[in-house]
C-alpha cells in the first residue's frame, strides 16, 4: 500500500506553495521599536479571497475521491491473488495556516459512498488426495483340527468262535449266548440263547440212520454254505422250510387222494438234494464228512405243533432278529 500512500500525498494542495508564516519576534520588536503606520494599502495577495478558500475545499474534496477510488481498486487487485483484511480509510483533518487572524478551519469531508463490490469468488482447484498405504488384508487361515484319539477304537465283537474236539467242524455264535458240550457216542454241542434257552443243536462224527416218505415241501429260504461240501463234492445248503407228510388213510377205498398232515418246520442243513420244493421225500439232514456224519439244527419249540401257526406267521418271524442270528450262525459252520 506504499506505492498507494504516496501517490495520495503527492496531490495534495497543502503541500503545493506553501504561504509562509509571519515571524511573531520580528512584528513584535517593529511595535516596541519604530513608530507604526497604519495604513489600509497592504497588497490585496496576501489576504486570502473566499474564492480561493472555495477552490481549495474542491481541490481536496478531489484529491479524496482520487484517493477512495485508488484504495478501491487497490482492494480489488489484492482480492484475485487472496483474502486481506480491508479497514475503511481514516478520515483526513486538513488545517489551514494563513497570516490572517481569521481561525483555522478543520475541513473533515464527508466521503462519497464507496459501491458495494461483490468479490467474484475464485475456484478453490483441489489438489492431489494421497491416501495413507492400506495393508493387505490376510485370509484367516482356519486351524488344523488336533486329533485327540491316539489310535483307532477297537471293533466291539459280535460273535465267538467253538470248534468240536476233534478240530474239525467249528462256527461262530452270537456274543451273550453259549455253548452246552454233549457227552455220547458222538460229539455234540446245545447252543443257548442270551436268556439260557437251547435254540439249536450240532453234532459231528457219529454213525448216521434214518427213515423217510413222501411229503409235500414248501421252501420259504435257502442259501448255499460256502465253507462246507459232503464227502461226495456236493454243496450243502442252509433252508428253512415246511414238510406235510402224504399218506392215504388205513382202509381207504383204492385210489383215494393222500392226505397232507399239518406242516412241520425245519430249519437246517441238508445237501441240496435234500431241500426240493414240491411232493418229494422227506430226506435227512445228515451230512457225510470225511470223519463220519454231522448235523446241525434249530431247535422249534416241542410244545408247539406246529411251530407257526399259519405260514404267514412263519414268513413273519422271518424278518426278525432271532432269525438273523440263526442263519448267520448255521451259514458260518466249516469243516478242515
Amino acid at each position: 500500500m506504499d506505492p498507494i500512500k504516496n501517490q495520495i500525498s503527492a496531490i495534495d494542495p497543502l503541500t503545493i506553495d506553501p504561504v509562509a508564516e509571519p515571524n511573531g519576534e520580528e512584528a513584535l520588536h517593529k511595535i516596541l521599536s519604530g513608530t507604526t503606520v497604519f495604513s489600509d494599502s497592504r497588497p490585496i495577495a496576501s489576504v486570502t479571497s473566499l474564492e480561493q478558500r472555495r477552490r481549495r475545499k474542491a481541490q481536496i474534496a478531489g484529491g479524496l475521491l482520487l484517493g477512495a477510488a485508488a484504495v478501491t481498486a487497490g482492494v480489488l487487485v489484492a482480492a484475485n491473488f487472496g483474502s486481506i483484511n480491508t479497514a475503511p480509510a481514516p478520515a483526513v483533518t486538513v488545517t489551514s495556516t494563513e497570516a490572517t487572524p481569521t481561525p483555522s478551519v478543520s475541513v473533515t469531508p464527508t466521503p462519497t459512498p464507496t459501491p458495494s463490490v461483490t468479490p467474484t469468488a475464485t475456484p478453490i482447484v483441489a489438489g492431489p488426495v494421497t491416501l495413507p498405504p492400506v495393508a493387505p488384508t490376510i485370509p484367516a487361515v482356519a486351524p488344523t483340527p488336533v486329533s485327540t484319539t491316539t489310535q483307532p477304537p477297537l471293533p466291539v465283537a459280535t460273535s465267538q468262535t467253538f470248534t468240536f474236539p476233534d478240530g474239525h467242524i467249528s462256527f461262530t455264535y452270537p456274543v451273550g449266548w453259549s455253548v452246552r458240550p454233549e457227552q455220547g457216542p458222538s460229539a455234540g454241542a446245545t447252543i443257548l440263547d442270551g436268556t439260557g434257552a437251547e435254540v439249536a443243536f450240532m453234532n459231528s462224527g457219529f454213525y448216521g440212520d434214518g427213515t423217510g416218505g413222501p411229503v409235500t415241501r414248501t421252501v420259504y429260504d435257502r442259501a448255499v454254505v460256502p465253507g462246507l461240501t459232503d464227502t461226495s463234492g456236493n454243496p450243502v445248503e442252509f433252508g428253512f422250510a415246511a414238510n406235510q407228510a402224504r399218506y392215504v388213510p388205513y382202509g381207504a377205498p383204492a385210489d383215494s387222494a393222500p392226505v397232507l398232515d399239518p406242516p412241520s418246520y425245519f430249519m437246517d442243513l441238508r445237501i441240496a438234494s435234500e431241500l426240493q420244493p414240491g411232493e418229494t421225500g422227506s430226506g435227512s439232514n445228515q451230512i457225510l464228512m470225511p470223519n463220519g456224519y454231522m448235523s446241525a439244527r434249530v431247535i422249534f419249540d416241542i410244545n408247539k405243533q406246529p411251530a407257526f401257526a399259519t405260514p404267514e406267521a412263519a414268513k413273519a418271524w422271518m424278518g426278525s432278529a432271532q432269525y438273523g442270528q440263526l442263519k448267520s450262525m448255521l451259514m458260518s459252520v466249516s469243516y478242515k
